[in-house]
């Protein structure tokens, strides 16, 4: 049987920036310059050389921009790609593509400069990203009849709603505290992606890597760990700080390290884009036990739970899937470059001396986070160096994307 000529011609060469050609390329190197900018400015505020944006409190602002900013353009990047792959659809390119990182930097640059704006077209301009967002991913999945991806669009509307909620404090509606509360609740939503990505990926690039055919998952732990932290969302949403809430902690906790046992974490310490994400998805377990810790023992900060699964788990691992996104979708072989494999070891210390040394050296608190916030932003230089040059140029084997 003869094959439509259609099959046979070939593919039209790429057009437009390169940069504009799928979703990961502006939004990861958004996402990377805006760490690079974001921590160096929170340390400038904290140690009072600054002042901080008059819209949220300070830590609010910064816990804000983690959160709905630097998370929110890799969450972007990450679904813009992957939905593409999953629904054979594309979703966003050329100059739709720019005018969406265009949505998500005015939101950013709103919350740096909030006396330019009324307070309510501020919140506007920052809430407008979210459903722009999903709008664009609902359309192939929904089209190509995805259901079992539908979950990321409530993911998004999770989102949406704990950013709104987190403006309500600065418009005067809910009382103070309540847009931290708000952040901490964005956090919770972005663990169950995370969570739910890793169960889907990291086996599979680990057996793919080493060869070990053992690795695998173990399809109820993952169901139970990923619907165990949705539930952990929803108390946080109304009780963060109930027993129910510390209970639901420790269980997801003990959860997400089971389902790891078989993901073959022993075999990937040559693998530096393995490594890296098994050393990130560490910091969950770490960080929710801290969590159930600090509701029984004082000397166990919260704070330090948030910033294991803030620095720790979200850190590490959006550098690693940045770095593996990058090169698998611009032709490049599966090898971290040496810098960015550095950058990985700086955002894993950055993650131990945030955590651990305000736990064990509570006299030395400023100057952890300061060392933290160095290495933090050091690791996601090395990625903004050594990866400029891969998003902004075309593919290396020619094809689109």
């Amino acid at each position: 049987m003869t094959a439509p000529v259609s099959l046979l011609r070939a593919p039209d060469p790429p057009q437009g920036l390169p940069l504009a050609r799928k979703g990961f390329r502006p939004f990861f190197l958004l996402a990377a310059l805006f760490a690079c900018m974001l921590v160096p400015s929170w340390l400038l505020v904290l140690t009072g050389k600054v002042p901080p944006p008059a819209y949220f409190d300070p830590v609010s602002w910064h816990a804000h921009e983690m959160v709905f900013g630097f998370a929110t353009a890799v969450i972007a990047g990450f679904l813009l790609t992957a939905v593409g792959n999953w629904t054979q659809r594309e979703t966003v390119v050329g100059g739709a593509l720019l005018g969406l990182a265009a949505l998500w930097a005015a939101g950013r640059i709103a919350m740096l400069m909030p006396g330019a704006l009324p307070r309510p077209l501020l919140a506007a301009l920052d809430l407008a990203f979210l459903p722009a967002l999903a709008i664009v991913l609902a359309r192939p999945l929904m089209a190509a009849g995805n259901r079992r991806n539908f979950v990321m669009l409530a993911i998004l509307t999770a989102l949406f709603l704990a950013d709104g909620a987190s403006h309500l404090e600065p418009l005067g509606v809910l009382p103070l505290g309540s847009a931290r509360k708000a952040c901490l609740v964005g956090v919770d939503v972005i663990l169950v992606v995370t969570l739910i990505i890793a169960g889907r990926v990291f086996p599979m690039f680990t057996r793919n890597a080493t060869g070990v055919d053992t690795v695998r998952s173990i399809r109820l732990l993952d169901g139970l760990t990923v619907g165990g932290a949705a539930a952990l969302a929803l108390i946080d949403a109304f009780d963060r700080d109930g027993t129910a809430a510390a209970l639901m902690a420790a269980a997801v906790g003990a959860l997400a390290l089971a389902r790891a046992f078989r993901w073959g974490t022993r075999h990937t310490l040559r693998h530096p884009l393995l490594w890296i994400l098994h050393a990130g998805y560490a910091w969950i377990p770490i960080g929710l036990g801290l969590r159930a810790a600090a509701a029984v023992v004082p000397a166990v900060p919260p704070s330090l739970a948030t910033h294991a699964v803030t620095v720790g788990a979200i850190g590490s691992l959006t550098l690693g899937m940045m770095a593996r996104v990058a090169l698998g979708h611009t032709g490049r072989a599966l090898v971290a470059p040496r810098p960015v494999a550095w950058g990985f070891a700086l955002i894993t210390a950055a993650a131990a001396v945030r955590v651990l040394v305000p736990l064990f050296l509570p006299g030395a608190y400023l100057g952890s986070l300061v060392a933290a916030g160095v290495l933090w932003t050091a690791s996601f230089l090395t990625f903004v160096v050594a990866y400029a040059p891969i998003l902004t140029r075309p593919r290396l084997d020619g094809r689109p994307g």
